[in-house]
């Protein structure tokens, strides 16, 4: 379960251009996405700002967030927010809180798995 405190200071940091980061670099890998991913509803594809504005209204809309212990680095918190996609996909989002910055690891994606089949 994530506070209210860090579920604030993930928006807060989110909705700020100072204090969000998507820059790749092997200490902390990422796989930021925004152009491939199509919002939900439209079908149109995020830009670079759009995907912030996307994650900081989910967290401060109350979407569920999963934190996960991070391979790279290795014992850092993540915080993970899966939710539907358009036509079918899964969008999956991960961030990193690092001192003053938000980093965001992951935003990108999936084929949901019907594992019925």
């Amino acid at each position: 379960m994530v506070s209210n405190d860090v579920r604030t200071l993930l928006e807060q940091l989110a909705r700020s251009r100072r204090t969000r980061r998507s820059t790749f670099d092997p200490r902390r890998p990422t796989h930021w996405a925004p152009y491939e991913v199509r919002i939900p509803g439209s079908g149109d594809t995020f830009t670079a700002d759009s995907c912030w504005e996307f994650v900081a209204d989910l967290i401060g809309g109350g979407a569920e967030i999963e934190m996960i212990e991070l391979d790279i680095p290795r014992g850092k918190t993540g915080y993970v927010m899966k939710l539907d996609g358009y036509g079918g996909d899964e969008i999956y989002i991960k961030l990193q809180l690092a001192g003053e910055f938000v980093i965001g690891r992951s935003f990108h994606a999936s084929i949901k798995k019907d594992i019925g089949r």
